[in-house]
């Protein structure tokens, strides 16, 4: 009885998710990536020279703004419960970001922005099936998370060079300029994640996270769902 209970929720859950990825993408009838304000791409096209302040305003802005950089981040920190641990993956994910950030941007390297992003929403679904075990439950092993981590990483990367190719910035103090919305994002991930980690600490207290820990990673894979479906809709209108 409870193992049927079991499959009928997994089959109601399953259900809701498909039903509001429908109405989603039912009710878009147009959709763009995530780019940056026509503002902040304004006065960056209309600046040379090096702006180390408002480049590491920018870098915070797009890390704290991202709701899908910081749903991936909610869902890799999920169960963890010591620091180091939450130390070392989130380090994990800044190399690989930095990395690609750095070398797409100086390469001038980009990848469609909607297929990126949609990349990202995707890498969301992963980590939340991951939570939820299901990887050993399916093919019988547990893939490395450590592993995933960095090679998302490098896809959010190449999903913030696309953004910052987009400013059109100078050459006239370029490097430094990368290097100070480098330092942005990673001030902006330090405040997001500061805010991630007291909601969930505070949350793990309460005897809900048991009982719910299963539906809030169902929730955040259907979060994935709507931003790639969000994103591969765009990139077949556009």
């Amino acid at each position: 009885m409870i193992d049927y209970f079991k499959q009928s929720l997994h089959k109601n859950n399953l259900l809701f998710l498909l039903g509001l990825m429908a109405i989603v993408l039912a009710v878009i009838p147009e959709a763009y990536a995530h780019g940056v304000t026509e503002g902040d791409k304004g006065y960056i096209q209309e600046s040379s020279g090096r702006m180390i302040i408002p480049f590491i305003y920018l870098g915070a802005k797009h890390m704290v703004t991202g709701y899908d950089h910081l749903l991936f981040l909610f869902g890799v920190i999920f169960f963890l419960y010591r620091l180091k641990d939450v130390s070392i993956y989130v380090t994990l994910f800044a190399v690989g970001h930095s990395v690609t950030l750095l070398s797409g941007v100086l390469m001038n390297v980009s990848i469609n922005a909607f297929i990126i992003d949609a990349i990202i929403g995707f890498s969301i679904v992963y980590k939340a099936l991951d939570n939820m075990n299901a990887f050993k439950s399916w093919f019988g092993f547990q893939p490395s998370t450590k592993l995933a981590t960095l090679i998302f990483g490098l896809f959010h990367g190449f999903g913030l060079a696309t953004k910052i190719l987009e400013y059109k910035i100078s050459e006239d103090g370029l490097i430094p300029n990368l290097f100070a919305f480098n330092i942005g994002v990673e001030l902006g991930q330090i405040m997001g994640l500061a805010i991630i980690l007291l909601v969930i600490s505070f949350w793990r207290r309460s005897e809900s996270f048991n009982n719910h820990a299963y539906h809030a990673n169902v929730a955040l894979m259907a979060g994935g769902f709507i931003f790639g479906g969000y994103q591969m809709t765009g990139y077949f209108i556009n």
